[in-house]
């Protein structure tokens, strides 16, 4: 598998030796801590997991149909009433049985269930591959969530700060005549709408909260800024090309158009001639209490019989069953041909729309910063110029909150250019453990080694432990408060942004030439 991106942090080794030693981690400051966490707890991800070692069994379970079979029975039988003519007739008597038998030829239906079975296990190893990236998808958002909430909440407290000082500077210069009741009730205003978005922001930072704690299964801490993202394609058409590829639900629908072919061969199968060989025995005791035949004075108590031969038996006509079972076998493959072509069709549309969403979210963080430089400019010429009598004080409120919408949406769209670029690598199929470079950080799940395991299993009585719950819980985890952090307190993450908000940095996700 391609490796396209690398995630890197400088604490995630420590986080691997946690859960090797089987405790978990109390926190996950960066990305790959988070993902790593997921990858290891997330109770989504584990039962994907079971899900396809369920879909491994399949495999040995068409083997088996092709393996012989022995079976045994012993029956013991009271004669309660004898017919009256029966002049030997038993009290019981003991019977025992042994069948062995040897499928010798199915008209093929074993061997082509054996190979669906095969082909449905590597759909099903796509479908992991696709829950993971999933999965992967969503702690990239929650995270980026978690960051870009911290730095909208710190820009909406500031504002409400700003404004507070405003009000009472402008009550202090109404109450020495320099402004009038309608500067104060604007001020006071302007100061009511601020609390009420930063009461909006609380809540989305507790939501974003809440929703981490949800998929890592860790509390956010001090989240660090992002890596950044390399490979990203710089045409639209080479993203469509590596999806198509390596997508894995692309993958897993071909793998059971390919499945659904061999179950044509199997429903077929059922009008060919079927061949066994076979052995029979037997074992009967009548336990002493079989009469003696007349005229002898003596009975056998115990008889015996051994059987073998070979079984031909060819189905002549069983009122259309199996041309009805082909035929719903051919129409079924019909549909997951047809699937695979609107699973296609779905990943170009996602690889396309997130290369756009990637690419216009990059194009607003340009726009936005212009628009972030121009409001500071135009909030300092403003208060310049109100010092002077120019401009009022509504002028001022204006400019400010010019400038938090400016640094809302640099914000907002840095995090949208993030999640965008991870999310068209998901789409590529590009967006895994072994591609983020998880897999030299944790032990790393490797749905082959169930399937070498399990597939050549033949004895009975070979069972696994009885399953347990993997996944933490997280109710333990307190409840996430709506304190909002200054500038100076929020996360490292949280800073970055408001440092490049005001330095105009590039993003983490910008295009390589």
């Amino acid at each position: 598998m391609h490796r396209a991106v690398r995630l890197r942090g400088l604490a995630g080794g420590s986080l691997a030796l946690a859960l090797v030693l089987g405790g978990p981690p109390a926190r996950a400051d960066t990305l790959e801590q988070a993902l790593i966490a997921a990858y290891t707890n997330n109770p989504t991800l584990n039962a994907a997991r079971a899900d396809q070692r369920a879909v491994d069994e399949n495999v040995p379970i068409q083997r088996s149909a092709g393996r012989p079979t022995v079976n045994g029975t012993v029956t013991l039988i009271e004669f309660l009433k004898q017919a009256q003519v029966n002049f030997i007739a038993p009290e019981r008597a003991l019977n025992a049985g042994l069948d062995l038998a040897v499928p010798l030829y199915q008209g093929g239906a074993v061997r082509n269930g054996i190979r669906a079975a095969q082909e449905r296990v590597a759909a099903g190893r796509a479908d992991l591959r696709s829950t993971e990236s999933v999965i992967f998808s969503q702690v990239v958002t929650a995270y980026m969530d978690v960051i870009g909430n911290e730095a909208i909440a710190s820009l909406s407290a500031n504002q409400v700060e700003v404004l507070e000082i405003n009000l009472q500077a402008t009550s202090d210069r109404f109450e020495i005549g320099d402004l009038t009741r309608t500067d104060v009730a604007q001020s006071e205003s302007r100061l009511a709408i601020a609390r009420g978005d930063l009461e909006n922001a609380r809540a989305n930072l507790v939501g974003a909260r809440e929703r981490y704690i949800q998929l890592v299964g860790l509390a956010p801490t001090d989240l660090q800024p992002p890596p950044p993202l390399a490979n990203l394609p710089l045409v639209v058409d080479d993203a469509v090309d590596v999806a198509v590829q390596n997508n894995p639900d692309v993958i897993a629908a071909i793998e059971r158009a390919e499945a659904a072919g061999f179950d044509i061969r199997v429903a077929g199968a059922g009008r060919l001639p079927r061949l066994d060989a076979f052995t029979q025995g037997s074992y009967q005791n009548f336990l002493g209490t079989l009469g003696s035949v007349p005229g002898t004075g003596s009975s056998n108590q115990v008889a015996t019989d051994l059987q073998a031969g070979v079984r031909l038996t060819l189905p002549l006509y069983q009122g259309g069953q199996f041309a009805a079972q082909r035929r719903q076998a051919q129409a079924q493959a019909a549909s997951t041909l047809e699937n695979a072509v609107a699973i296609e069709r779905d990943v170009v549309q996602q690889t396309r729309s997130a290369f756009t969403s990637w690419r216009a979210a990059l194009a607003v963080i340009e726009s936005s910063q212009v628009a972030v430089d121009a409001a500071e400019l135009s909030l300092e010429g403003v208060q310049a110029e109100n010092t002077v009598g120019n401009r009022t004080i509504l002028d001022i409120l204006d400019a400010q909150r010019e400038l938090l919408i400016a640094q809302v949406d640099l914000v907002t769209a840095r995090r949208n250019a993030y999640v965008a670029a991870f999310t068209l690598l998901a789409a590529m199929g590009r967006a895994e453990a072994r591609d983020l470079g998880l897999a030299d950080d944790v032990p790393f799940y490797d749905p082959a080694a169930n399937y070498e395991r399990v597939q050549g299993k033949w004895w009975d009585w070979d069972t696994d432990p009885n399953p347990t719950v993997q996944s933490p819980r997280t109710v333990d985890i307190p409840a996430q408060a709506a304190d909002v952090p200054t500038e100076d307190q929020a996360g490292s993450g949280a800073q970055d942004i408001l440092e490049d908000t005001k330095a105009g940095e590039q993003p983490a996700v910008a295009p390589q030439p």
